[in-house]
C-alpha cells in the first residue's frame, strides 16, 4: 500500500503491514484496501506491476546490494516477465487464487521517494522501467509466490529490467 506521501523526507515512514499474503482485486475498483480503490483519477491505475530484474539492474548500476522489492511500492513484483511490453495491453496473473485479467496502461513513473528508500539516484534510474500501471478488468486473489502471466504479446525474460527509451514526441 501506500505510504510514501508528500515530498521525501530523511527516512521512510514505518513500513510495518506493507507485506501481504494475498491482495484481493475487484474489477473497476483495484486492490480492496487501498486507498485510492475505485477512485477516478485511479480508474486506470489500479495496480501496479514491476519486474524484479528492474530494481536488480538498477542496484547494479547503483553499485548498491540488492533492493527490497516491497521498498519501490509497486502491487505487483513479478520475475522474468517484460512488464514494460504490457502497456496497451491486456494480461492475466494466476497467483493460484484464480486468473486475474489486467490492462497495462502508463509507465509507472518512480517518485522521488526512491532516493530515500533504495539509494541516491534510484529515482533517475528506474525511469522507463518503473513498471506498469494497470486496470483490473476482473476479480480474483492474487497470492504472494509463484505466478503464471499470460499475455498475447510476446515477452522476453531477457529484457525484464531494461529501460524504455520514449522518443520525444511519441508520447508513452
Amino acid at each position: 500500500m501506500h505510504r510514501y506521501d508528500g515530498r521525501p523526507g530523511v527516512s521512510p515512514p514505518d513500513g510495518d503491514g506493507d507485506h501481504r499474503a494475498a491482495i484481493e482485486v475487484r474489477a473497476g475498483i483495484g486492490v480492496v484496501g487501498d486507498r485510492y480503490a475505485g477512485r477516478p483519477a485511479h480508474r486506470d491505475a489500479q495496480l501496479t506491476v514491476l519486474a524484479v530484474e528492474a530494481l536488480e539492474a538498477l542496484a547494479a548500476e547503483l553499485g548498491t546490494p540488492p533492493f527490497d522489492p516491497l521498498l519501490a511500492r509497486r502491487t505487483v513484483v513479478l520475475r522474468g516477465a517484460e512488464v514494460e511490453a504490457l502497456r496497451g495491453q491486456e494480461f492475466a496473473l494466476d497467483s493460484g487464487g484464480g486468473r486475474v485479467l489486467l490492462r497495462g496502461g502508463r509507465p509507472a513513473n518512480p517518485c522521488a521517494w526512491m532516493d530515500v528508500v533504495l539509494a541516491p539516484g534510484a529515482h533517475r534510474g528506474l525511469r522507463g522501467r518503473g513498471g506498469v500501471r494497470c486496470a483490473a478488468l476482473s476479480d480474483g486473489v492474487l497470492r504472494l509466490g509463484p505466478a503464471v502471466l499470460t499475455s498475447a504479446v510476446p515477452l522476453d525474460p531477457r529484457r525484464a529490467g531494461d529501460a524504455v527509451v520514449r522518443r520525444p514526441g511519441r508520447g508513452s
